[in-house]
This record gives structure tokens, C-alpha cells and sequence, in this order.
């Protein structure tokens, strides 16, 4: 039993947990700005709705293309919405890394006390 509470209590566990409701709750709002995109879509020109289109007989096209379609919006709406703006405040609020002299290599050493031999 030991064993089974230090897996739940570890920190990834946890981690992981809320990223899934965060994921969840955020499915919610891409799927509801989805459906505002399709609907206005729809008003411009039509809904991309294939969901009664059936080539050669076959159901299951129609519905593909349609949530294909939903799928495009959704990822052009996270990355453009999300991705993109994070970047950009990531790099404006990014502290310029100072690049702190490393030690020495061994070739660096060894030039160093060859050139100091020749001085001596």
C-alpha cells in the first residue's frame, strides 16, 4: 500500500490532474468559438456542414469532413488565439540571460602554460 500512495501522491499525478480539467474546461470554450465561427460562416455563405453528403453510397464522409472542418477552425483559433500571443508575451517579459564566464577548457589550460613556459 505504500507503494500505491506514493504513485498518487507523487507531483506529476497531480500535475497531470489538473492539466486534464484545465484541458476540459478550455475544450468548452474552443468548442463554443468554434460554433460562433461555423455560424457565422454559415450566415456569410453557408455552413460548412458535409454531414448529408454521401459519395458512392458511403455515410461516414460527410461526417468526417465535418469534423475535419471543426478541427481546422479549432486549431487555427488555439494557435492564433493562444500560441502566438504566449510567445509574444513570453519573449517581452523573457530576462535577458547574462552569460557568466564558464571555466576554463583543457585546451584553454594547456595554451595557457605553453605560453607561459615560452615566456619563462
Amino acid at each position: 500500500m505504500k507503494g500505491f500512495k506514493d504513485f498518487l501522491m507523487r507531483g506529476n499525478l497531480i500535475d497531470i490532474a489538473v492539466a486534464f480539467v484545465i484541458g476540459g474546461a478550455f475544450a468548452t470554450v474552443t468548442t463554443a468559438f468554434t460554433q460562433i465561427v461555423v455560424e457565422l460562416l454559415a450566415k456569410l455563405g453557408g455552413a460548412p456542414n458535409f454531414d448529408g453528403w454521401k459519395p458512392f453510397g458511403m455515410d461516414s464522409i460527410g461526417p468526417f469532413l465535418t469534423a475535419l472542418v471543426a478541427f481546422l477552425i479549432m486549431a487555427f483559433v488555439v494557435y492564433f488565439g493562444i500560441v502566438v500571443p504566449y510567445e509574444r508575451l513570453k519573449k517581452l517579459t523573457e530576462k535577458p540571460t547574462e552569460t557568466e564566464p564558464g571555466a576554463p577548457t583543457t585546451e584553454e589550460l594547456l595554451t595557457e602554460i605553453r605560453d607561459l613556459l615560452k615566456k619563462n
